[in-house]
């Protein structure tokens, strides 16, 4: 396997380079990931992952880049990598809002260009990575591809629809722990310590998401499945209902796209 260099060490690069080594998809010292402030990168060099600060020197021999800085970042940081990439490179960005035009007109090189948008449960093996890269042929694809399922589950999209990826996939992360936090709030209200209610909660949520990838199922129709006529269940769903459940996340997550543009 070939060098990967992470260029971005913070939540982001560092899910993926502890992904990656968890998966073993490849060995650590087959990694270098860098920060401005090294010494927040001493737990995976103690793992065997190359760290440093040098962006320059970590991009030179590596065959896949992953740009995973802060959007403000991304200008000064591609032209300073700028002249070190080269055309035998894949980079692979997963800065928001950066479309790949945008990253050709600030580098001089010619390297291939794809995008992904991951979340930070690939640490434990379980994003949903969208990826999309016109410019990259079959083998250059495969190839990312099997990086990022490695990290959990990955799917192609067109790059218009990157945006709506970062709010669905990456934001809805955070969207569906705090749905969890709420649950877990309840259950100390009926009489759980905070302990057992978020174990149930967290678990009664991975089963329902199971539910759904195994059996290709619309939610509704599980929901069928646990609503018995003038039932606890359906009780609670239009208590929600009436207090704005669905309308609510919908409107947050079409409010947080449109602060994208």
């Amino acid at each position: 396997m070939n060098s990967i260099a992470i260029i971005g060490g913070g939540n982001l690069g560092q899910a993926i380079a502890e992904g990656l080594l968890n998966s073993k998809f490849c060995k650590a010292s087959d990694i270098i990931i860098t920060r401005r402030n090294v010494s927040r990168l001493d737990h995976l060099k103690k793992k065997g992952i190359g760290t440093g600060s040098d962006n320059k020197a970590a991009v030179k021999n590596a065959k896949i880049v992953l740009l995973c800085v802060k959007p403000f970042q991304a200008k000064d940081v591609l032209k300073e990598i700028s002249k070190t990439l080269h055309s035998n490179q894949t980079l692979v960005s997963a800065v928001s809002t950066v479309n790949i035009e945008d990253i050709r007109e600030l580098i001089s090189s010619k390297p291939v260009l794809m995008r992904v948008m991951p979340n930070t449960a690939m640490a434990i093996g379980q994003s949903m990575t969208c990826i999309c890269g016109a410019e990259s042929n079959a083998k250059q694809k495969k190839e990312i591809e099997n990086l990022f399922n490695a990290l959990g589950k990955t799917i192609f999209i067109d790059e218009k629809l990157m945006d709506a990826a970062t709010v669905l996939g990456a934001c809805g992360t955070a969207f569906a722990l705090r749905y969890i936090r709420a649950n877990v709030q309840a259950g100390i209200e009926i009489g759980f310590d905070a302990a057992t209610a978020r174990l149930i909660a967290a678990q009664t949520v991975k089963g329902a998401a199971d539910l759904l990838l195994h059996n290709g199922t619309h939610p509704e129709e599980e929901i069928d499945k646990v609503t018995t006529p003038k039932g606890v269940t359906i009780t609670g769903l239009n208590q929600m209902e009436h207090h704005g459940l669905s309308s609510s996340v919908i409107k947050g997550i079409t409010e947080a796209f449109k602060k994208m543009g």
